[in-house]
C-alpha cells in the first residue's frame, strides 16, 4: 500500500516536470524565431524553475491522487504566461514581435475561462487547483502592466502589483484574510483587467484611447478592491480564514476575488 500511495504521489510531479520540459521548448521556439536575447531567456528560465519548484512542492505537501484535467489547463496556461514572460523581459532589449505577445497572451486569457469550468464538470475542484489559477493569473496581469508601463508610464504597474500589495498587508492585518461573498462585479472587473492591458499592448488604439482604457481598468480596480476591504472592515475581522497547506500558510480570498489574478472559477 505505501508503495502504491509513494507511485501515485509521483505522477502528479512527473506532470509538472513534463511542463516545464514543454517550458523551456517553448522558449527555444521563440528565441529561434525572434532571436531571443539574454534577458529574455533568462527570466523565461527563471520562470520555469520557479514554476516547477512551487508547484511540485505543493503536490507534495497535498498528494492528490492525479494531477487533474483542470491543473493540465492551468499548467499549459502557465507555460504561455511564461512564453509572455519572456516576451516582455527581451522587450526592454528590443522590440517583440507584438502579433506573436499578444497571440500567446490572448490564448492564455481565453483558457482563463476554461479551468475552472473543466474542474467543476469532472468534480476535480480543489483548493491547490483555485489557487494555482490564481497566481497565474496575477503574474500574466503584472507582467502585462510591466510591458504596457513601458510605453504609458510606470502607474500602470498599480494593476500588477495591487494583488500583491493586499496580500502583504493582509499578513499585517488579518482581518483582510476573511473570505468575502461571491461576487459578479468582482469576477467582472477582474476579467477585464487582462483584456484592457491586451488591447493596449497591442497598440491597435491611439494613444489617448489606450490611456483612457488603462486608466479605467485601474478606477474600476481600485473601486473592487476598496468595496472588498470595506465590506471586510465592517465584518469586524470576523470572517473565517480559509488554511490552505498546499500552498503557503493562508489563502487571501479576497485577493482571489477582487484581484486580476481574481479567478473564482
Amino acid at each position: 500500500m505505501a508503495l502504491n500511495n509513494m507511485y501515485g504521489a509521483r505522477l502528479p510531479q512527473q506532470e509538472t516536470t513534463v511542463g516545464a520540459g514543454v517550458q523551456l521548448l517553448l522558449l527555444a521556439l521563440l528565441g529561434t524565431a525572434i532571436g531571443m536575447g539574454p534577458a529574455g531567456w533568462l527570466t523565461g528560465l527563471a520562470f520555469a524553475i520557479a514554476t516547477w519548484a512551487v508547484l511540485t512542492r505543493a503536490l507534495r505537501r497535498s498528494q492528490p491522487r492525479s494531477f487533474g484535467p483542470a491543473n493540465r489547463v492551468t499548467l499549459g496556461r502557465a507555460i504561455l504566461v511564461g512564453g509572455v514572460t519572456a516576451l516582455v523581459a527581451d522587450s526592454f532589449q528590443s522590440s517583440p514581435p507584438v502579433s506573436l505577445l499578444v497571440g500567446l497572451t490572448a490564448v492564455a486569457l481565453i483558457l482563463d475561462g476554461v479551468d475552472g469550468k473543466v474542474a467543476r464538470r469532472t468534480g476535480t475542484s480543489s483548493a491547490l487547483g483555485a489557487r494555482f489559477d490564481m497566481e497565474v493569473d496575477a503574474f500574466l496581469i503584472l507582467v502585462l502592466s510591466v510591458y504596457v508601463g513601458m510605453s504609458l508610464g510606470p502607474w500602470v504597474l498599480l494593476i500588477g502589483t495591487m494583488r500583491y500589495a493586499f496580500v502583504a498587508a493582509a499578513r499585517v492585518l488579518p482581518w483582510l484574510n476573511g473570505e468575502l461573498p461571491p461576487s459578479m462585479a468582482r469576477k467582472t472587473v477582474a476579467a477585464l483587467q487582462g483584456v484592457i492591458l491586451l488591447v493596449a499592448g497591442a497598440g491597435v488604439l491611439p494613444y489617448d484611447a489606450q490611456l483612457a482604457a488603462v486608466l479605467t481598468a485601474l478606477a474600476l480596480l481600485v473601486w473592487s478592491f476598496g468595496r472588498d476591504i470595506a465590506w471586510l472592515w465592517r465584518q469586524g475581522g470576523q470572517g473565517p480564514v480559509v488554511r490552505t497547506p498546499e500552498i503557503g500558510r493562508t489563502r487571501e480570498l479576497v485577493g482571489a476575488g477582487s484581484a486580476p489574478a481574481g479567478s473564482e472559477g
